[in-house]
């Protein structure tokens, strides 16, 4: 028996057979899985069951998954469960909102069910990780408290997303020296493979936006990744 297989998946779609694809990959990989086909009955599972993750198509009837992802993480009993987006919508605009909702992961079809399955543990994996070692790192005017999980710039706090919070964090730590996508995927996100390095790209410039004027703190290195600049 697998430590996966007391955790329940919640998977929202209103496609019979991707409900049905879905829900078989994550059953063999040795999770539970819950179904829900609109957006309504994925909100009342959520509540119900409290699943460890939730697979939520962001084109649901009567709800959608966006809407369904805002008033999960609104509420306190639901607001820490990872939401894995999974959608025929690529549009970036898209996947920046999911981002921004509170989305972990961004899925678009058609897809790869061992891709999803993957991205499934990673995300777990990030969410059940222990606290990093309890420290302050400082990078010019960027603060990052890791008892409080708390980001300052200029002293005022900047909300950031789990994932985003890893992400600059791992960036300071390495000051000055680049991260490739590929990189910041396995150590960040936790991927063993490449998969999209779209998700890194959009993650930064989020990233960006949040910390405003230290921004360029964050150096593109053309066609390779990232880099924080080392401001002594």
């Amino acid at each position: 028996m697998t430590k996966t297989a007391t955790k329940k998946v919640l998977v929202a779609d209103d496609e019979p057979d991707v409900l049905t694809l879905v829900c078989n990959a994550l059953k063999a990989a040795g999770f539970t899985p819950l179904r829900a086909a609109d957006g309504a009955g994925a909100l009342e599972l959520a509540r119900t069951e409290l699943p460890a993750l939730i697979v939520l198509d962001l084109m649901l009837p009567g709800m959608s998954g966006l809407d369904v992802c805002k008033a999960l993480k609104m509420e306190p009993s639901t607001k820490a469960i990872p939401i894995v987006m999974l959608t025929a919508k690529a549009d970036e605009v898209d996947r920046i909102l999911g981002f921004e909702l509170g989305a972990d992961d961004y899925i678009t079809k058609p897809f790869s069910p061992r891709e999803l399955v993957l991205r499934v543990q990673s995300v777990l994996r990030r969410s059940n990780a222990k606290p990093e070692t309890a420290e302050v790192l400082k990078q010019g005017e960027i603060v990052i408290d890791r008892i409080r999980h708390e980001v300052k710039v200029r002293n005022r706090a900047v909300e950031l997303t789990a994932t985003e919070f890893k992400l600059l964090a791992t960036l300071m730590e390495r000051r000055g020296r680049v991260q490739s996508r590929d990189v910041l995927l396995n150590d960040v996100w936790g991927y063993e493979s490449v998969i999209d390095t779209r998700t890194v790209d959009t993650h930064v410039r989020r990233l960006r936006e949040k910390l405003g004027k230290v921004a360029d703190c964050i150096e593109t290195i053309r066609g390779f990744g990232y880099r924080m600049i080392d401001l002594g």
